[in-house]
């Protein structure tokens, strides 16, 4: 599958911006997606994963700001953000795990298929 991600860009702390993953290519509907996030100078970090039955799971830094949602007939899967801060800015990917109906968590070695990025940068 090929993943493209968009939506990301400049905004202002407490501001908000949707991203958004279009897959082609392959069939994504059964599998567990996740965003995951890598910022200045750190490492990659798991944001937000959902399930093929809907099931989400989000980082404590980010739960009750962030909504992962997909829209399986558009084969697209998007994080709502909501109050960011600049601990936020980072580079948002999203991946598709291994296998279908594999339960994969935030392991990023259980996610094969992997965007190329968009760019989130919270600043005043």
């Amino acid at each position: 599958a090929q993943l493209v991600e968009s939506g990301g860009g400049s905004v202002q702390p407490g501001g908000s911006l949707r991203l958004s993953c279009v897959a082609s290519g392959a069939s994504y509907r059964n599998y567990y997606m996740g965003w995951f996030r890598q910022g200045p100078g750190k490492e990659r970090e798991g944001v937000a994963i959902i399930g093929h039955d809907g099931a989400t799971t989000y980082a404590d830094s980010v739960k009750g700001r962030f909504t992962i949602s997909r829209d399986n007939a558009k084969d697209t899967l998007y994080l709502q953000m909501n109050s960011l801060d600049a601990e936020d800015t980072a580079m948002y990917y999203c991946a598709r795990a291994t296998r279908p109906f594999f339960r994969a968590g935030f392991d990023q070695a259980l996610y094969t298929d992997w965007g190329q990025g968009t760019q989130v940068t919270v600043s005043s």
